[in-house]
């Protein structure tokens, strides 16, 4: 469902008709669920492919890559170096900006590497193989991650709740898709999301000089700017 407040802030505008307006519009906010669900919080696009805005050309699953937020999802990663995306909000998708990403980053990872958060017991051992994994490997495809960590349909479940962990503690992200191919080399299927390590995303070191306090307040403030109806429960989970 929209948020009224939500609601009337898309009506009112006439900036989100095209993928490169949603970027502007991103780089402004800093941040956005990246669903078509704003979930208390904030999200440019506030629908998804159940509802519709009238009069509104953006619309879900269509395969248009300039009025389909569910293709923008790559072009982002493919074609900008200033906006992530992964499971990063609520378990879910969502969108950050370079700019705002080290505030995050403070919350979340407290200052810790990757390392660090697993002897402190913030990690299992299957975070652990798929972050080696990815880190030794610079990059690797969902697939070929499933194969490396010998995932099965039984283990499936606790696999995809340890990438999400890893993406949610910005320790990896999102960087693209790829074509799976056969042993004869012909492809097949879907194509498989690729993951990378924050530091190989970004190509440089955003670790924040900024307390973990200051860096909430400066996140909660920004939520309250762009959606002063948010609740402070709400709040609190997203940030993380």
């Amino acid at each position: 469902m929209i948020g009224n407040l939500q609601k009337e802030i898309f009506e009112d505008s006439d900036m989100v008709n095209s993928f490169d307006e949603f970027c502007e519009e991103l780089l402004k906010s800093g941040f956005s669920l990246g669903s078509g669900n704003a979930k208390g919080i904030y999200a440019i696009i506030p629908f998804n492919w159940t509802n519709s805005m009238p009069n509104c050309p953006i619309a879900w699953h269509t395969g248009d890559p300039e009025t389909d937020p569910w293709e923008w999802r790559m072009r982002v990663l493919e074609e900008r170096d200033d906006i992530a995306y992964g499971k990063v909000f609520f378990g879910t998708s969502g969108y950050i900006t370079k700019e705002w990403y080290p505030y995050f980053m403070a919350v979340r990872r407290q200052g810790l590497t990757f390392d660090e958060w697993y002897d402190e017991g913030k990690a299992g051992q299957l975070e652990k193989r798929i972050y080696e994994a990815i880190e030794q490997n610079g990059h690797m495809a969902l697939h070929d991650l499933k194969r490396e960590c010998g995932i099965t349909k039984e283990t499936s479940g606790q696999f995809d709740r340890a990438l999400t962990n890893l993406q949610k503690n910005l320790f990896i992200t999102m960087c693209g898709r790829t074509q799976k191919l056969s042993r004869t080399g012909e492809p097949y299927g879907w194509n498989s999301t690729v993951f990378t390590t924050v530091e190989d995303f970004w190509d440089e070191d955003l670790t924040p000089n900024i307390s973990v306090d200051e860096a909430y307040e400066k996140i909660r403030e920004r939520i309250l700017f762009l959606n002063p109806e948010a609740k402070e429960k709400d709040i609190k989970k997203f940030i993380g």
